[in-house]
């Protein structure tokens, strides 16, 4: 498998298999199945593990756990998260760590490469509109970054307990370029890379999101980027894998994605495999992380990054359906 440099930090496989699929959020697996796809990637190249204990209520860091049985292959790399609100705060040192000691437990390690928080950023005085739940278990004002979360993120560091840290940049857009250009920022950014620019469900506020600028922000700012939700949770998929209702942002995706459906077909092409190659050519992006909760998903994915590049005409007809409409910001960040 191809490795690219993770930012700053080391190389890494193009694939990173994600822990959503092993924690069952996206569809029913066995821990037995989900363990037999830990081995296979493993076997088949993947070095970077990307888990959180909310992913199945602790179940993709069980799976995991279970796998290695803590005879952990020595290239082998993992990353974990942990999600802040506002009942953390004035002890956010103490959340993270508490929540990093259960995550090494389980895992049966002495330590993490990278630590997320899985929390959206936000401006002091933003209101994320009919999110107040939200609001108040899943963000962290700027000003709480800069003076806790951030020297909370560097006391886990010095203590050996992470190798470094990231955010999860799904949040506001303007404030996650804003952190990733300033004087405390994170060593990598997880950011979403389909071929619809859309988080579905994780985009919680009211702004375009803003996808490739994000990517190409981080990257001329020295950070690794983490690509995420290349099929957009089922969305670019022969069919979504788990009941949603009607108004569900990823069956609205779904719906939107037919004649992309259509053109997979036209092609000959699975339209999850296609959508994992489209993902992985995405300037800026260093490494792809899956969702697959299963063998057969996984092979299918590193199918698509066996082929190679995609062939740009391919890129130009899936760009010409317009399911994606690019936001410019002024001024632009320098091209990459």
């Amino acid at each position: 498998m191809q490795t690219r440099q993770l930012g700053t930090l080391w190389p890494v496989s193009a694939l990173t298999l994600g822990g959503g699929g092993l924690g069952q959020i996206w569809g029913e697996t066995t821990r037995e199945e989900a363990i037999a796809t830990v081995h296979m990637a493993v076997e088949r190249g993947i070095t970077l593990l990307d888990l959180a204990p909310l992913y199945g209520r602790g179940e993709s860091e069980q799976v995991v756990g279970a796998a290695f049985e803590g005879q952990w292959p020595a290239d082998l790399r993992v990353a974990t998260k942990c999600m802040i609100g506002r009942q953390y705060f004035g002890g956010i040192y103490e959340r993270l760590e508490a929540s990093l000691l259960r995550s090494l437990k389980t895992l049966r390690r002495s330590h993490v490469d990278l630590l997320f928080s899985h929390s959206n950023i936000c401006p002091d005085d933003y209101v994320y509109r009919g999110e107040v739940e939200y609001q108040a278990f899943a963000t962290v004002p700027l000003s709480i970054y800069e003076s806790e979360l951030v020297p909370a993120f560097e006391k886990l560091k010095a203590k050996g307990l992470i190798g470094d840290w990231g955010l999860t940049g799904t949040g506001l857009p303007r404030t996650v370029m804003d952190v990733i250009r300033g004087e405390q920022k994170p060593a990598v950014i997880q950011a979403v890379a389909n071929l619809m620019d859309s988080a579905g469900g994780l985009r919680r506020y009211e702004e375009p999101a803003e996808p490739r600028n994000i990517i190409r922000t981080a990257k001329n700012n020295d950070i690794g980027v983490m690509g995420i939700r290349a099929v957009q949770a089922g969305a670019l998929t022969r069919a979504i894998d788990r009941p949603l209702p009607d108004d569900d942002p990823e069956t609205r995706d779904f719906v939107k994605a037919a004649p992309y459906r259509a053109l997979a077909a036209e092609l000959g092409e699975d339209p999850a495999e296609l959508a994992h190659a489209y993902a992985l050519a995405i300037e800026g992006v260093d490494t792809l992380v899956l969702g697959v909760k299963n063998r057969t998903e996984l092979a299918a994915a590193l199918q698509s990054e066996a082929r190679g590049p995609l062939d740009p005409e391919i890129i130009r007809r899936i760009e010409a359906l317009g399911l994606r409409r690019q936001v410019p910001r002024i001024p632009l960040d320098a091209p990459l």
